[in-house]
């Protein structure tokens, strides 16, 4: 038997894997011929007709309720059976007792006119251990695949380190995905290829023709913003073609990866596939900014991925080095990550001239132009001095605490958190000055927009019935809700707590009893003080 090929692996749990699990009690009565199935859930359902709320590849699981009285005659059977097939449900199981004793024949006949899989589920195996054995089988092989997606990732990331990137990314892509990768340039030109020859029908495939391309190219190369294109071929391994774009980051289209394949590929190996597409437009966004390019290539690869631990010693040397060189300082020194971010009345001076400028002002090689402006890894402390300089030219910061290699992705992780903050209120933030809460993360300018939106109708209110509402909200909300402890905490009636949580339900209109309503109310209660403060304030005209 041949090894299994690495794509294979990639997949989710399916009938027959399912059925490898379960108890041998139960009894094939007919194979449908599903067991390579894909399984999405294990159901029970009584209803009549379940389908409405079935997704596909479903084995239900029935003790035969809608086979009762009428619903046994052999048109109703038919009909109940055929919808299932019509909702591709993978299997049925059927339950002895309490209502039959053996599966009815009708039934029997019925699903072998329509090819579903059957099984008889004895008494002794509940519908509860069928669908517990499923959930725990999922998890396990979700774990299973995202720890070959971990090692996929890292598979792609060495390819980009390596001196032909783009065709060793090709190689990794269909290494892992039963596809062939054609790379194109923003001319129309093949840059490079990959061919699976392990995956693919007998022997695999080197693709379609490049001028048969030509319409799926004019497409790519001609539209905006981020799409798949998609045809398809009378050619082993070409029933289905989709063509990425890879866009700079002002939506230039850059070139094309167009890949082919015989089946659709699975969630998984879609993953692998968006993770090529991102390599390559940082590769080809990189070609175009010239001599620039490896210093930002080598801070996206820094910042981005997870897979910086698990290379060899020579690689993390090599890492080691790079920052060394690139930050004009020894290995061993800290390092920050800084996000920029382009705020109203900045220039934009075109991202090759900026690019130099943030390597100027932050002493690094480092620095990665983004769609929110841009990244950078420095040494510099970024003093008030550097960031008032930094802020005239019309940009906010987010300043990073001191890190070392391993910390950078989570470092700008931290510092990602942190933009649509400086964003909402036009200051710059430094990740170790704050609160790392959500009131804290929010600040008080958006807390405040939150607090005016959502509590606007009791704002509104005169003080006199404003003010009580809002305390028996704060209160009830601190207690969890209970009715007992928050009448003991207000000093109320429970009836009365209760009365007015319905009004505010009214006024508010909103269901109260919604965890995310209670907790976004919760928040906005955070910086409502200051709101009524100024209401009041109002009122008198001061």
């Amino acid at each position: 038997m041949s090894p299994e090929p690495a794509t294979a692996r990639l997949s989710f749990v399916t009938l027959e894997q399912f059925l490898e699990q379960l108890p041998p009690e139960l009894k094939m009565l007919h194979d449908g011929g599903s067991g390579a199935s894909l399984l999405r859930w294990v159901e029970p359902s009584e209803l009549e007709d379940p389908t409405p709320y079935l997704p596909e590849g479903e084995f239900l699981l029935t003790a035969g309720l809608p086979f009762l009285g009428k619903g046994g005659s052999a048109a109703k059977v038919d009909a109940y059976v055929r919808r299932l097939v019509g909702a591709k449900v993978a299997a049925l199981g059927f339950g002895i007792r309490p209502y039959f004793d053996a599966v009815p024949d009708v039934l029997l006949d019925a699903c072998r006119k329509h090819n579903l899989t059957l099984f008889e589920v004895p008494e002794s195996v509940p519908f509860a251990a069928i669908g517990l054995e499923f959930s725990q089988l999922l998890e396990t092989d979700n774990a299973r695949v995202f720890r070959q997606l971990a090692e996929t990732n890292r598979q792609l990331m060495r390819a980009v380190l390596s001196p032909r990137p783009e065709h060793e990314l090709l190689a990794a892509l269909v290494q892992r995905v039963p596809v062939w990768a054609v790379l194109v340039g923003a001319d129309g030109r093949v840059r490079a290829r990959g061919h699976n020859t392990a995956g693919l029908n007998a022997g695999g495939s080197n693709g379609v023709e490049h001028s048969l391309l030509a319409p799926l190219l004019e497409r790519l190369l001609s539209g905006s913003g981020p799409r798949v294109e998609m045809d398809s071929f009378d050619q082993p391994g070409s029933a289905l073609v989709f063509g990425h774009p890879l866009r700079s980051t002002k939506d230039a289209n850059l070139g094309a990866l167009i890949l082919g394949s015989d089946a659709p590929l699975t969630p998984a190996q879609n993953n692998v596939v968006q993770s090529a597409v991102g390599l390559l437009e940082l590769l080809v966004r990189q070609r175009t900014s010239g001599s620039l390019a490896p210093s930002q290539l080598a801070t996206a690869v820094l910042l981005h991925p997870d897979s910086l631990s698990s290379g060899g010693t020579k690689h993390v040397n090599g890492l080691k080095d790079l920052l060394a060189q690139s930050l004009s300082s020894t290995r061993s020194a800290q390092m920050r990550v800084v996000q920029g971010i382009r705020v109203d009345g900045a220039a934009d001076d075109g991202p090759v001239r900026e690019l130099l400028q943030w390597r100027r002002l932050f002493d690094t090689k480092l620095v990665e132009i983004t769609e929110y402006g841009f990244a950078a890894i420095t040494r510099l402390r970024v003093d008030d001095s550097l960031l008032a300089d930094v802020e005239k030219l019309g940009w906010r910061l987010v300043i990073g605490e001191p890190t070392e290699r391993l910390g950078l992705q989570a470092a700008y992780q931290r510092a990602s958190s942190l933009r649509s903050r400086v964003l909402s209120t036009g200051k710059s933030a430094r990740v170790d000055e704050v609160t790392w809460s959500v009131t804290g993360l929010l600040g008080r300018e958006a807390g405040t927009m939150l607090a005016e939106r959502l509590l606007a109708p009791v704002l509104t209110l005169e003080s006199d019935r404003r003010d009580p509402l809002l305390a028996v909200l704060r209160g009830w909300l601190s207690e969890n809700g209970s009715w007992d402890g928050s009448a003991k905490l207000l000093g109320l009636h429970r009836n009365s707590v209760r009365r007015q949580i319905g009004v505010l339900g009214e006024l508010l209109d909103m269901d109260l009893n919604q965890a995310q309503v209670r907790a976004e109310l919760w928040f906005a209660l955070q910086y409502v003080d200051e709101l009524v403060a100024g209401l009041s304030t109002e009122g008198t005209g001061d």
